[in-house]
This record gives structure tokens, C-alpha cells and sequence, in this order.
């Protein structure tokens, strides 16, 4: 078996809460299907539909779903560079979306001071598995065997065509209206 790994760039910054309770998160496209990566790489459906699934129920909904600033030579996730855990994973066409909340970690807190600097960062999963040549297409397909280690890392040159984290952070924010003499709570949206 063979540690593959895969990045993606378009990832979209999101804090929800305000005060205490503000949490960052990262969205966006974690995986794809059925495209060449630059890696020369193709995942079928099929097995990325049945790890996403496996990987869900093992993982994100027990809490243990947890990925790295960097990507490492292997597919053990080393808790002294966590960075963030993933919560959510869901299909939507070729691509499997995620949503990581970045943890206040070392890692963690280096990752959100890349993202609060308007620093484009992207995803990359990481799984073992074989691959087999595919001739006709002049690409590497993934093989059955194929096991999913962390649908995300957070790396900065991502290899799969939609992995760049776009930066678009929203929160809540008071703006005085000096005609009104009031204040009011206006929800803000800022792209990087």
C-alpha cells in the first residue's frame, strides 16, 4: 500500500458566534471524484463515496475526525499538529464539501493567523491504497483498497483543481447610524 495524498484550494473561511463562543471554520470542496488531479490522479466514485461514508460514521460523528497544518510522510494523524476537526462532509456532484473547525492548538493558532492574514491556504486528504495505470487515459486510477487517514490537512499548494481556501470571513459587527442615533447589528462579509 501506497500513502496518497490530495489537496484542494477552494475553501471558504467562516466564523460563526461572537466573543467566547466565536469559532473559525474552514468550508469547502475536501475531495474530489471522477477528475485527474495534478497529482495525475483519479478517485472512481464508488470508492470515494463508500471511505467518505466510512470515514463519516468513524470518524466525524464519533469526534474523532482531526487533520494537520502540513502534510506528513504518513497516514497517522500526529496529535502534536492537530490543527482542526472535522464536522461535517456531504456530496454534491464530483465533490465531497467539508466543514473544519480550527482548534486553538499551536497548529491551530497558526492556521488562523495565516487565514486572518488573507493568506490563500488549501486542503489535501491523505488515505493508503494502491493505484493502477491507466493507459488509455494516461492517468493513475485509485484502487479498491483504498482507505481514507483524514479527509483534510491544511497545506499551501494543494494538488486537486478546486482544494485554495478562499477567504471569506463573516461575523456579526455594531455600526452606529448617526441619522438614526441608534446602533445596529449588521453581518459582515469580507473576501480576501
Amino acid at each position: 500500500m501506497k500513502l496518497i495524498t490530495e489537496e484542494i484550494e477552494k475553501v471558504e473561511v467562516i466564523t460563526e458566534g461572537k466573543g467566547a463562543d466565536k469559532k473559525l471554520y474552514i468550508q469547502g470542496p475536501f475531495l474530489q471524484a471522477e477528475c485527474v488531479n495534478r497529482n495525475g490522479r483519479m478517485y472512481p466514485m464508488s470508492i470515494m463515496e463508500r471511505e467518505v461514508k466510512r470515514y463519516t460514521e468513524q470518524y466525524i460523528d464519533k469526534g474523532r475526525a482531526l487533520g494537520e497544518l502540513g502534510h506528513p510522510d504518513g497516514p497517522t494523524v500526529n496529535l502534536d499538529r492537530v490543527s482542526h476537526m472535522i464536522v461535517s462532509l456531504c456530496q454534491e456532484g464530483n465533490n465531497f464539501i467539508g466543514k473544519a473547525q480550527i482548534l486553538p492548538t499551536p497548529m491551530g493558532k497558526i492556521a488562523e493567523s495565516l487565514l486572518n492574514s488573507g493568506v490563500c491556504l488549501g486542503v489535501s486528504s491523505r488515505g493508503i491504497g494502491s493505484l493502477r495505470e491507466n493507459i488509455r487515459g494516461g492517468y493513475k486510477e485509485v484502487g479498491e483498497d483504498f482507505m481514507l487517514a483524514t479527509a483534510a490537512d491544511i497545506v499551501a499548494d494543494p494538488s486537486a483543481p478546486d482544494a485554495f481556501v478562499q477567504g471569506i470571513m463573516e461575523g456579526v459587527e455594531w455600526v452606529y447610524d448617526v441619522s438614526r442615533n441608534r446602533s445596529e447589528e449588521h453581518t459582515s462579509e469580507l473576501q480576501s
